[in-house]
């Protein structure tokens, strides 16, 4: 429930950031919507250079876990990470 609510943080700060590009926010509120996009984008891109090993995990497309990490970073990752160390732990017992 708590990852829900974080992703929709992430999805709303993205909307209200697009808001202001169109002109719906007032000046004050569309400077601050955007840098908070820009710098969860610029946290998440870090996330995606460090973290690729896990990302290149995901079940899907290699780029639908790129974007997902763009746009949610370790939300999407981490539950990719601790499969596979989850894995490891099984394997190395066996």
């Amino acid at each position: 429930m708590v990852i829900i609510f974080l992703k929709a943080a992430c999805l709303g700060a993205y909307l209200l950031a697009l808001a202001g590009l169109a002109g719906l926010l007032g000046a004050d509120l569309t400077q601050t919507s955007q840098n908070l996009a820009l710098a969860l984008l610029g946290i998440h891109a870090l996330e995606l250079l460090v973290m690729f090993k896990y990302v290149r995990l995901y079940r899907g497309s290699l780029l639908t876990s790129i974007v997902l990490t763009m746009l949610f970073g370790l939300l999407h990752w981490r539950p990719l990470a601790r499969e596979a160390a989850k894995k490891q732990i099984i394997d190395g017992h066996q």
